[in-house]
C-alpha cells in the first residue's frame, strides 16, 4: 500500500499523528479529521489496519514496520496521540520527550505513567498520558466536584462503566474495547485514598450495588482509572475510591475466573477465553456517576455527576459510545494544549483541566449530557 508524503500540511495546519490504527485510532482519525484544524496522519505497523482507516476516515497513513520508521514519522510533528496497547506508552513518550513533539495516550496502567512522568524533567514538551474516560475525563471532573466543597471534598467515589445495552450470558458483558487493557484493571492493584492516606487494595474488592435511573449495577474496584488523583489529593481528601460498573453477577464470573481457577496468573490464556467466548459489540453504553461530599457552610453537603452517553454516527461510520467517548477525551486534550490553555511542557494531570473548558471543547462537549 502507498503511504502519503510525511507532514504533508494544508497552510497553518499543525501536523498531528496518530499512533495505531485499531478501533480507537480510527475514531480518533474520524474525530479529528471531520473537526478539521491538523494535518492528520495515522501510523501503524499492520498494513490492512492503515487501509481499514484510510477508508473510513479519508485520512494520510503512514507505514512504520520499525524503531527507525516510527522515529521519521514522529519527528517534526506538533503533537502524537498514542493509541497502542499499554505496554508500549513509555517507549513511544520517550521518543517523543527526545525529538520535543507533544504526547498524549490512553493508558490506565500505572508504571507505565511512573515511568512517562520519570521523563518530564527538562522535557520541552508535553507528556500527558491518560487522556480517555477513565483515567482521563473521569479525573477532571472529580476533581471539580471536589474543589467545589469547602476545603475540598470529605470523600471522592467515581464509579465508570462500558457496558453492552443488550447483554447475554452469565458474564453480562460484551467486548467493547482492548481486552488486554481489561485484564490489566481486573489483576493489578489499585490506587486509593484511606483515612487521608494514599494505598493500594486489591482488584475486585469492594463490591457495591449501585442504583442509577432505575437500573441496578454492580460496582467493584478496578486499576488504573484513577490517574493522579490519588497524589493531588492526598492529605485533603479522607476517602478516594474508583470503581467499575458492571451488571449483576459479572463480578462472580470474573472471581471465579481470575481467582478461583488460577487465571489472573495466566494472562494470556484468559485473553485467548475471553474474545474466543465473548462477543464485542459496538452497541454500548457509558454510565458515569461521581460523587464528591463534604462541607459547604458548615453543612454535609454531595456535589454529583452523573451521565448515560450513547454511540453515535460520524461520516456514515458508527462509533461505539466508549470509541467516541475514549476519543473525544484526547481529542480535546489535544485542543486545550494546542490552545494555550494548558502548560506547554512537562507533565501534565488530566486534573489541570478544568471542566468548564473541557465541557466547552467541541470534542469534550460529548461529555455535557449530564444526568
Amino acid at each position: 500500500m502507498a503511504t502519503t508524503e510525511l507532514h504533508a500540511t494544508p497552510t497553518g495546519a499543525r501536523p498531528v499523528l496518530v499512533l495505531g490504527a485499531g478501533q480507537i485510532g480510527q475514531a480518533i482519525a474520524l474525530l479529528l479529521s471531520d473537526a478539521g484544524g491538523y494535518a492528520l496522519q495515522v501510523a501503524d505497523r499492520n498494513l490492512s489496519s492503515l487501509q481499514r482507516v484510510q477508508a473510513l476516515a479519508g485520512v494520510a497513513t503512514v507505514h512504520v514496520p520499525d524503531a527507525a520508521a516510527l522515529e521519521a514519522a514522529v519527528a517534526g510533528c506538533h503533537a502524537v496521540l498514542n493509541a497502542l496497547p499499554f505496554h508500549q506508552a513509555a517507549a513511544v513518550a520517550a521518543l517523543c520527550a527526545r525529538l520535543g513533539v507533544h504526547y498524549f495516550d490512553l493508558t490506565e496502567d500505572v508504571a507505565s505513567t511512573r515511568a512517562i512522568r520519570a521523563l518530564a524533567a527538562g522535557a520541552r514538551s508535553v507528556l500527558m498520558p491518560q487522556c480517555g474516560l477513565a483515567p482521563g475525563f473521569i479525573g477532571i471532573v472529580g476533581n471539580d466536584l471536589a474543589g467545589r466543597l469547602d476545603g475540598g471534598a470529605q470523600a471522592l467515589r467515581l464509579r465508570v462503566g462500558a457496558l453492552p445495552r443488550y447483554p447475554q450470558g452469565a458474564l453480562r458483558y460484551s467486548l467493547t474495547w482492548s481486552t488486554e487493557g481489561l485484564i490489566n484493571e481486573y489483576c493489578n492493584p489499585c490506587e486509593a485514598i484511606v483515612d487521608g492516606r494514599r494505598t493500594s487494595v486489591p482488584a475486585l474488592d469492594g463490591l457495591e450495588t449501585l442504583l442509577i435511573d432505575g437500573v441496578e449495577y454492580e460496582a467493584f474496584s478496578t486499576s488504573g482509572g484513577l490517574g493522579t488523583l490519588t497524589q493531588t489529593w492526598e492529605g485533603r481528601l479522607q476517602q478516594l475510591d474508583y470503581k467499575t460498573i458492571r451488571y449483576g453477577g459479572h463480578h462472580a464470573a470474573m472471581r471465579l475466573l481470575l481467582h478461583e481457577l488460577r487465571l489472573r496468573e495466566r494472562r494470556a490464556l484468559l485473553r485467548e477465553l475471553l474474545e474466543g467466548a465473548i462477543a464485542a459489540t459496538r452497541q454500548d453504553v457509558v454510565v458515569i456517576l461521581a460523587a464528591a461530599s463534604g462541607l459547604r457552610g458548615g453543612r454535609l453537603v454531595q456535589e454529583s455527576y452523573a451521565a448515560r452517553i450513547l454511540g453515535r454516527r460520524l461520516r456514515g461510520q458508527a462509533l461505539s459510545a466508549i470509541q467516541h467517548t475514549t476519543a473525544a477525551a484526547i481529542c480535546a486534550a489535544l485542543d486545550l494544549v494546542s490552545s494555550g490553555r494548558l502548560p506547554q511542557a512537562g507533565f501534565v494531570r488530566q486534573e489541570q483541566i478544568a471542566l468548564a473548558d473541557f465541557l466547552a471543547n467541541r470534542f469534550g462537549s460529548v461529555y455535557d449530557v449530564e444526568g
